[in-house]
């Protein structure tokens, strides 16, 4: 069995109005951090602030500089606009 040269995946990201989804094809070996700068979503997103630490694949946290499997679903997560805990107090009080 051949090793693949090259893997594809999905970059993904919603706002508040609109949901994004790019699919990209890069060399093995590529990053998560590459996937997200080939798609172009950054540009096209330019009210998102991309912050490396809040990146995922299927919904688990991963670092910019990890490896992609081809399938990947690599999601950029926006801030929180309120933190759970206080809406829970919100709601309590």
């Amino acid at each position: 069995m051949s090793i693949p040269e090259t893997v594809t995946v999905e970059v993904v990201c919603a706002t508040a109005d609109r949901q994004y989804l790019r699919r990209v094809t890069l060399p093995a070996g590529s990053t998560v951090i590459q996937a997200v700068e080939q798609s172009g979503l950054l540009q096209e997103m330019p009210e998102v602030d991309m912050d490396p630490s809040r990146l995922g694949i299927f919904s688990r946290r991963v670092a910019p500089d990890d490896v992609l499997q081809d399938g990947d679903r690599v999601e950029i997560y926006r801030p929180l606009s309120l933190d759970p805990k206080d809406a829970r107090r919100r709601r309590a009080g």
